[in-house]
């Protein structure tokens, strides 16, 4: 694990963004190892600050059929053999309390998922460990709400705390992004992230798998970063279309160098 400070996300030496990025599962320790290296290659290029992201378990599907993880253990071992390989800090999300310290032990950061965002035992556990903890910003919920968020975990004692947003709940298929709460989420004096791919899902279909609008990642990226957040999420994989989580939604990854490009000069420009 990397030992790294937050307040640098915010501060780099080139001003930039920070970037959470990587599959949505961890489905094979050369298929995590492969990713990391071409995001590494191009974060390193384009002096982005980086943290690899991946699932070891997915809770929340919408068919019990749908693919879960392979093995809680394994999966976290991957993740903690990308961060001593690559030398980045890693995120995965927990669903319950009791796995905050399991994850902890792996992993930099530790990623509440947007449907748990209110579970005051989960938030004080995953402060407890010592951990960075990002809180996803529950669709059903405002950006103002989520001071409580922040407050909880501060409260039990850990002050290193992300907010992430990907998007609000519009009608009972749909997602919107309301920028307007990253400003209001940062006035809470804690980094907001974008979450590029998730908020472009499109949940209860009725076929029981979660659909989505990869085409406008990068529309969804390029406001974030126009109007300040610090840092993004993006969802990518290398064949998005057989992925085994959330394929419809993630960022092709030949793409994302194309794209981060993009948003470099954005940011540039807005500073």
């Amino acid at each position: 694990m990397i030992n790294f400070d937050i307040d640098k996300l915010q501060h780099t030496q080139s001003d930039n963004f920070f970037l959470m990025a990587g599959p949505c599962a961890i489905e094979s320790e050369d298929m995590a190892m492969r990713i990391a290296e071409k995001i590494i290659t191009i974060t390193n290029k384009l002096e982005i600050p980086y943290i690899f992201k991946g699932s070891y378990r997915k809770a929340n599907r919408s068919k019990g059929s749908s693919f879960t993880g392979i093995g809680d253990e394994k999966a976290l071992k991957i993740l903690e053999k990308v961060g001593h390989t690559f030398g980045v800090p890693t995120v995965t999300d927990i669903h319950e309390s009791a796995e905050a310290a399991m994850a902890a032990a792996y992993v930099d950061v530790l990623q509440i998922p947007a449907f748990l965002c209110r579970q005051t035992d989960l938030l004080i556990a995953a402060a407890q460990t010592g951990k960075v903890v990002n809180v996803k910003k529950g669709q059903f919920l405002s950006a103002g709400s989520m001071k409580f968020a922040v407050e909880k975990i501060i409260e039990a004692g850990n002050n290193r705390v992300v907010l992430t947003d990907r998007g609000n709940t519009f009608g009972y298929q749909d997602l919107i992004v309301d920028y307007r709460g990253l400003p209001e989420m940062q006035s809470f004096g804690v980094p907001v992230v974008m979450d590029c791919t998730h908020s472009l899902q499109q949940p209860n279909q009725s076929s029981g798998v979660t659909g989505g609008k990869p085409e406008l990642i990068a529309t969804i990226a390029k406001a974030a970063i126009a109007v300040g957040a610090d840092g993004l999420f993006i969802e990518t994989h290398p064949d998005p279309a057989n992925a085994k989580s959330d394929g419809a939604n993630m960022l092709h990854l030949d793409r994302l160098e194309e794209l981060l490009e993009k948003l470099v000069k954005i940011r540039k420009a807005v500073i």
